[in-house]
Formats: structure tokens, sequence, C-alpha cells
């Protein structure tokens, strides 16, 4: 607990709301939200950090959601042409 704020620090919230902050709960809502609403899979490439090191050290999944995107793009295009 932050003792400052009375707000629960990251590692608490991590007890109660699983492996995924606040933050990435709630845009992964949107995101399937936009999916419903429209009928098309979108890629899902939320990332949470903490600082630019960990940011860093994360670029390669960030990269690996884009080329999912890419792909689903792809293969509806595909999909449309046959």
């Amino acid at each position: 607990m932050n003792k400052r704020h009375g707000a629960p620090g990251r590692d608490e919230r991590r007890k109660t709301e699983g492996a995924r902050p606040a933050e990435a709960n709630e845009s992964a809502r949107g995101v399937m939200d936009v999916m419903l609403d429209f009928g098309v899979p979108i890629a899902n490439g939320i990332l949470t950090t903490d600082d630019e090191a960990q940011a860093n050290a994360r670029l390669e999944k960030g990269a690996e959601a884009v080329r999912v995107a890419l792909e689903m793009a792809k293969l509806k295009g595909r999909i449309h042409e046959g």
C-alpha cells in the first residue's frame, strides 16, 4: 500500500487483479468491444511498463504484435478475394 496516498502499489494490484495491471485490462476490454461491435479481429499488443528500460526490453513484443496485425490483414484480404 502506498502510505503517502493510500493507493495500492503495483504489487498489491497484481495480487488482486492477476498478472496484468488494471490499465492493460481496461485497454484490452476496449479492444474486445471494438472487435464485437464491428465483427473484425484485432491484434492486441498492449504493453505496460514501469520505465524506459522495461519498454526497451519489450520492443520485440511490440514488433511481434505489429507482425500479427499485418498477417491478419493479409489473411482477411485473401479470404475476401477467394
